[in-house]
């Protein structure tokens, strides 16, 4: 290896190149120059070009000159050219050897009796959907509840995902609507968005899911985040995709920032906090429904008594049924604009 690192070459890119054109121009440099400012690009610049042996100062100290470069790069290129063909080598050794496990897996009785249906638990989900998303070819359809997520698992996700963008996949990403207020989700959305990914958002509660090239789909297991179930059943998988783009066509893209959406999103979540407090669900299960916290759904049942000046919630429920309020109105708003539309 030549000990050069990617962010040496982009000094050498950003700043060096520069430097050593300018040295070659003004015949030298001297050493005291104000360019050479300790902390400067410059400065670690010309240290850089140093250590490459591109220049040197004069007998007596008082300019760094510039050397022919010929020698040098072939000092650090040979060494990396060589290195990429070794990593060449290598990996396809690798898939050889794997090609020859994949082979054996088939073959064997824990395979047939395993079927389209494979069960991972704790420190192994990650690791595998990293594997999977890294060999897709063409699409990621990724379904992401708001709860459960912390600023690990999705700069995990933002990595894995960004690599598969780069690879030219295509990419759809659906998150409920409280999605829109976590920074971190918002910085993974803006890295994915700018290589292409579609986010959009929605009310309603759903599970999370990835599925893979329409082929392979990744769900939890009954009520718990320990356990995935890696699905290759193709009738499954298709009832899984139509699941995702039903609730697709009803999200909202996470990028609308127009007074409009904000309003129909605010009114969305609002619809869905009737809806729950109807059903005399338990805050707890309301809150993981909406994907917000139990102390912001309690603030959203608060905006609801001071709107219908209810000092308790029986009393806001007694005044919404006696209005006829059910929750539901902005979904019959929408299909009468829908059919007005056709």
């Amino acid at each position: 290896m030549s000990g050069y690192e990617p962010e040496d070459r982009e000094l050498f890119e950003r700043a060096a190149i520069e430097l050593y054109e300018a040295l070659v121009q003004e015949g030298g440099i001297a050493p005291d120059d104000a360019r050479f400012a300790d902390g400067t690009d410059t400065k670690a610049a010309l240290d850089l070009l140093a250590e490459l042996n591109l220049v040197q100062l004069d007998q007596r100290a008082t300019l760094w000159r510039p050397l022919e470069p010929a020698g040098v790069q072939s000092r650090v290129v040979t060494p990396l050219s060589n290195e990429g063909a070794r990593l060449l080598d290598e990996s396809a050794r690798w898939a050889k050897a794997f090609q020859s496990l994949s082979h054996t897996w088939r073959r064997s009785p824990v395979a047939e009796s395993s079927g389209p249906f494979t069960y991972l638990h704790n420190e192994a989900i990650n690791p595998y959907l990293t594997a999977l998303v890294g060999e897709a070819e063409e699409e990621l359809l990724t379904a992401q509840p708001q709860a459960g997520r912390d600023a690990q698992s999705i700069a995990t996700a933002a990595l894995r995902d960004t690599e598969a963008l780069d690879r030219g996949l295509t990419m759809r990403i659906l998150y409920q609507h409280s999605a829109r207020r976590s920074a971190i989700t918002q910085k993974y959305v803006a890295a994915v968005t700018s290589r292409g990914a579609e986010v959009r958002t929605l009310d309603e509660f759903f599970n999370r899911m990835i599925v893979v090239d329409r082929r392979v789909a990744v769900i939890p297991a009954a009520d718990t985040l320990a356990t995935a179930v890696v699905v290759r059943e193709p009738a499954v998988v298709a009832y899984l995709i139509d699941v995702f783009e039903r609730a697709w066509a009803r999200g909202r893209s996470f990028a609308a920032s127009e007074e409009s959406a904000v309003k129909e999103i605010a009114a969305e979540q609002r619809s869905m906090t009737i809806r729950m407090l109807i059903a005399g669900h338990a805050d707890a299960v309301s809150a993981k429904r909406l994907g917000v916290s139990p102390r912001t759904y309690a603030g959203y049942v608060a905006d609801l008594k001071a709107e219908y000046d209810a000092d308790t919630r029986f009393q806001l429920g007694y005044t919404m049924g006696s209005t006829g309020i059910s929750g539901n109105e902005r979904s019959e708003e929408s299909a009468e604009s829908d059919q007005a539309e056709k």
